[in-house]
């Protein structure tokens, strides 16, 4: 089913599913029960745009750490749960608004059940998660290998699971490092379920190859209408994964606000030091939360036809910068003002805003 037909699930304070907008994803790689360097991470995290952030509990301390991290931190928490069942009891006992869960590794179905029961008398949602790295032998077997066909299977069988159990207040993760199964298993899943869908490429890798394979495999499945809550998983740091996802969601038009920054590719009429300002450009934009595109060219020929379609534009051309307003040139200047013209500039938009 897709995001617009999806059953509303309740995140602490966040919604998710039914057209509501798609929520940005992170997970802490903090110890946590190391309180004060986890909440200091997720405030950096939610200062970036985040709006769900997910930490490990594997011990009885982490789980207890969810209580005092929650009083300073303002967006919901789901407690991310392996093997053991008395943890996602503890983790949800400690304020948890969400667990995270793989039914088949949490053991018998009577702890299954423990874990549900506590779950349905505190109305906290269950991320039913699965994953192409412990797919199940017998799925592996009846597909000849991992396939999106499996993942399904397993996913929607562990959902009818706790479905019988009384339960349906859920969310659906399915994902694989290989991105062209990872599309393929949403595109089956979403005719299968109302479920909201958690999309993200799992182990997708460094910074540079992660974005990559998470830009195609997200950018691909959203832009199909299916999920309804994202991660980009990077190696590296979470900050990443939080920029990286708006990134995505605006790029296909299904978020607002920020500037978005266009810059031309370098070429041998380039005079100035364009992959530096590029740079700086970028970094000076985050300050500002304005719905916008700012495009920086490298030559002042070419540079105003190019930024035509941008509301602010500066180009540098040897010793000489042009400040652009749609299109047109509105003031020349040496070279090394433009980065002070174009900050001068989003101030007079943001106090006109």
């Amino acid at each position: 089913m897709y995001r617009d037909d999806t059953k509303v699930i309740q995140i602490g304070e966040r919604k998710i599913g039914g057209g509501h907008p798609i929520a940005i994803q992170s997970m802490t790689n903090t110890r946590t029960e190391d309180v004060a360097a986890t909440v200091g991470q997720i405030l950096a995290l939610e200062e970036a745009g985040c709006d769900i952030i997910r930490c490990a509990v594997p011990t009885m301390e982490a789980a207890a750490a969810l209580a005092e991290i929650k009083p300073q931190i303002h967006i919901p928490v789901v407690a991310d749960i392996h093997f053991d069942y008395r943890l996602a009891i503890a983790a949800m006992e400690n304020g948890a608004d969400k667990i995270r869960i793989n039914p088949g590794n949490i053991g018998a179905e009577d702890r299954v059940r423990a874990v549900v029961d506590v779950a349905k008398e505190r109305g906290i949602p269950i991320r039913v998660g699965v994953n192409s790295g412990s797919l199940e032998k017998e799925l592996i077997d009846k597909y000849g290998h991992v396939t999106a066909e499996g993942l399904v299977e397993s996913a929607l069988q562990k959902v009818a699971l706790i479905e019988s159990m009384g339960y349906d207040n859920l969310v659906i993760s399915i994902k694989s490092s290989d991105v062209l199964m990872c599309i393929r298993a949403h595109e089956l899943i979403a005719r299968q379920t109302s479920y909201p869908l958690h999309v993200g490429i799992t182990e997708s890798g460094t910074v540079l190859s992660g974005n990559i394979k998470s830009a195609i495999g997200l950018g691909n499945i959203l832009y199909q209408g299916i999920g309804d809550t994202i991660r980009v998983s990077l190696t590296g740091d979470p900050v990443e994964e939080v920029r990286s996802a708006k990134l995505i969601l605006r790029t296909l038009g299904l978020r607002k606000g920020g500037i978005t920054v266009v810059s031309c590719p370098t070429c041998g009429r380039t005079q100035i030091d364009l992959i530096g300002l590029a740079t700086k450009v970028e970094d000076m934009v985050k300050e500002y939360d304005l719905d916008i595109k700012v495009a920086v060219m490298g030559c002042v020929v070419n540079g105003p036809g190019e930024a035509r379609e941008a509301d602010i534009g500066i180009a540098g051309g040897k010793g000489e910068g042009l400040l652009i307003k749609k299109g047109e040139v509105i003031r020349k200047m040496p070279e090394e003002q433009l980065l002070a013209a174009l900050e001068e500039e989003l101030k007079q938009w943001k106090n006109s805003y």
